[in-house]
């Protein structure tokens, strides 16, 4: 991964980060990456992410799923334990990997009408084994399977902790069951069998993944000249605090549309605590130059813009057509108006005095996916040793996992009796 943060410069931008401060922000760096190299030797909670390319097993995983035989996957997860898989796949250009990642069950039904059981492996993924919607959904997916005649048993795979609900049932029905690495938070956990197995039932090189998050990894120094996943972490932070709340994350390439909505829980469950932290939005080069842009250019000064820009791409000529006004698409291609789009966004928001970053990575593909993974986990991870914020935990998340889970079952926990003591002002 490269970066350009010219434009997030205050000679640039408004607000803008000075070349004094850039100094300042590379002393305390420097301090944080011993943090985290310090957390990663000794694989503490948290650091521990930075290791998975190193630590997890491509052969182990492939040999897990080895026996399945399917043309299709069916990822059975929520939050972290089904966006990392997703956004791997997406990235591959993978059009057969699905989620139940929510528990609408008008969409479930539309989902599970439309698949083929016979030729779909399932994927169930949840770390304590007890998220109250991954095993609905589960026990829903089984039945389907059931009904339709198909032995759900010879087709699932599942990831898990070493104990909990669905250890148990993988135990009881002999299922291949990979572990839920320990150490590592789920939205963290994409370069381990949680992000992995998809991938693999549907033939991708996972080696190759951790590669790239194995090359990430090694280029994390303690300056920011050198290091761009650092440099990214640090400069948010600081446009953070002249006013930056607002984080526009727009990939210029559609297969990582999902990794957009995999930065977004990174960014958001990570670094929203303590009165700190930038609102992550999701936007799609050059889809949303016709949607979102109006605002990022011409609205308050409160948002930076990521603009990802992959180098290279397989590409289709326009074809050529006498027809004036459109004949000087014909010497083009649709990768030619593409980067024009993303070089007109990124000076539009320049001439704006709007503060963006550029990342560039060489291709999207299996190491190039890693690379992006791993690098914005450390930019997360270095965001919050500046931030001075727990970055690993999320206990925002588990009062609304605990709320629901007493008014499911009936239980009158501190957050169920909340829920049910809101205050109303009903407008009808």
């Amino acid at each position: 991964m490269q970066l350009d943060i010219g434009n997030a410069l205050d000679s640039a931008a408004t607000p803008g980060v000075s070349t004094d401060a850039l100094d300042r922000l590379d002393d305390a760096v420097a301090d944080a990456h011993e943090t985290i190299a310090a957390g990663m030797s000794n694989a503490r909670f948290g650091y521990a992410s930075l290791n998975l390319p190193e630590t997890t097993s491509a052969t182990g995983i492939e040999r897990a799923v080895d026996p399945i035989d399917a043309d299709a996957v069916l990822t059975v997860g929520i939050g972290g334990s089904a966006l990392g898989a997703k956004t791997i796949t997406a990235a591959l250009g993978e059009a057969n990997h699905y989620l139940l990642d929510n528990v609408d069950p008008e969409a479930t039904n539309r989902l599970l009408d439309a698949l083929d059981f016979d030729s779909t492996a399932i994927n169930v993924v949840s770390k304590s084994g007890t998220t109250a919607e991954t095993l609905a959904n589960f026990l829903v997916v089984r039945d389907a399977y059931e009904a339709a005649g198909v032995d759900w048993t010879e087709r699932t795979v599942v990831t898990t902790g070493e104990s909990g609900p669905l250890a148990d049932l993988a135990a009881e029905e002999e299922l291949p069951k990979l572990a839920v690495p320990d150490g590592v938070p789920g939205r963290f956990s994409a370069l381990s069998a949680v992000g992995l197995v998809a991938p693999a039932i549907l033939g991708y090189d996972i080696e190759a993944v951790l590669d790239g998050g194995r090359e990430a990894r090694d280029s994390l120094t303690g300056s920011i000249d050198d290091c761009p996943a650092y440099a990214y972490g640090a400069l948010a932070v600081a446009l953070e605090r002249r006013g930056v709340h607002t984080n526009a994350f727009m990939p210029y390439a559609e297969a990582l549309e999902p990794f957009a909505e995999w930065f977004a829980q990174l960014w958001a469950e990570s670094l929203g605590k303590d009165g700190q932290g930038q609102t992550p939005a999701r936007a799609l080069g050059a889809t949303d130059q016709h949607s979102q842009l109006q605002l990022y250019r011409a609205g308050r000064h409160d948002t930076m813009v990521t603009l990802v820009h992959p180098t290279a791409r397989d590409d289709r000529e326009i074809p050529a057509v006498d027809v004036e006004g459109l004949a000087y698409l014909g010497d083009a291609t649709l990768g030619d108006l593409l980067d024009a789009e993303f070089e007109a966004t990124e000076a539009s928001l320049a001439a704006a005095d709007k503060p963006s970053i550029r990342v560039e990575l060489d291709r999207v593909d299996e190491r190039g996916i890693g690379d992006l993974l791993v690098s914005f986990e450390a930019a997360c991870i270095m965001a919050g040793e500046l931030m001075g914020v727990e970055t690993f935990t999320q206990p925002a998340v588990e009062w609304g996992k605990n709320a629901a889970r007493g008014l499911l079952g009936g239980e009158e926990t501190a957050e169920a009796a909340a829920v049910r003591n809101k205050h109303n002002y009903l407008i009808e």
